[in-house]
């Protein structure tokens, strides 16, 4: 194995090796929730909580690397940034998904259009046209700015997230914090750290998979131009 795949493998064994040992031990080793949480379902918190920061984290990379390529355009930056907006979706996908099933449990419904739920859509549906627009409307450099443009955009809707309840209030738990139920037993805040760290990981994981794999498609899209340039293969 090559040096340069050293570090994304250690990442890719820790990744596996805490998820394998997270999983079984919040549903065995955390205790029930009271009813008024959700009881049992309250253990979506310890994947939607950490699912959540991971979006955060991914939007955050998409908002540095996209600032950068706005200021000088570069193919690392592009990768990064396009690939960083994938891996939003991803999470944020998860977080729209966790997060119903639970306020079932906890509210009696599964959407309220509380300012916390609908800014997150908001910036769910911001990476979501990202990758549209990079995906269907094609690769050109008007293109790749814009699409920079809105990875600028969905960071400081990020932030709206945060301060939506403070700003406008609504039915949104905060469990740890100011004002928070809090976790009443150790094992649950054991369960929530570990859930941090392990989507932690497995958002650097899938950030570098994908940063990857445009960097490798760019370089073959190059080459097969090069080729065509050259007279070695005919245009379609």
């Amino acid at each position: 194995m090559s040096r340069a795949l050293l570090g994304p493998a250690a990442l890719l064994a820790a990744t596996a090796l805490l998820l394998g040992a997270t999983v079984p031990f919040l549903f065995l080793g955390t205790p029930e929730a009271q009813p008024a949480a959700g009881g049992a379902a309250q253990r979506i918190l310890y994947f939607h909580a950490p699912a959540a920061y991971a979006m955060y984290l991914a939007g955050t990379t998409c908002f540095v690397s996209s600032a950068l390529f706005l200021a000088r355009e570069g193919e690392g930056r592009d990768a990064v940034a396009r690939a960083s907006a994938e891996v939003a979706v991803l999470f944020g996908a998860m977080v729209l998904v966790s997060g119903p099933l639970w306020a079932r449990r906890a509210w009696g419904v599964y959407w309220t259009w509380d300012p916390r739920l609908t800014t997150i859509l908001l910036s769910w549906a911001i990476y979501v046209a990202i990758v549209l627009l990079r995906r269907f409307v094609g690769s050109g450099a008007a293109e790749r700015r814009f699409a920079a443009a809105l990875g600028v955009v969905g960071w400081f809707n990020l932030w709206l997230i945060h301060l939506s309840v403070s700003l406008w209030g609504g039915n949104h738990p905060t469990v740890v914090g100011r004002g928070g139920g809090g976790l009443r037993s150790p094992a649950m805040a054991q369960a929530l750290g570990a859930g941090f760290v392990t989507m932690t990981l497995l958002c650097a994981l899938l950030i570098w998979l994908r940063v990857r794999v445009h960097r490798q498609t760019h370089r073959l899209q190059r080459t097969e131009q090069g080729a065509i340039a050259g007279g070695l293969l005919g245009e379609e």
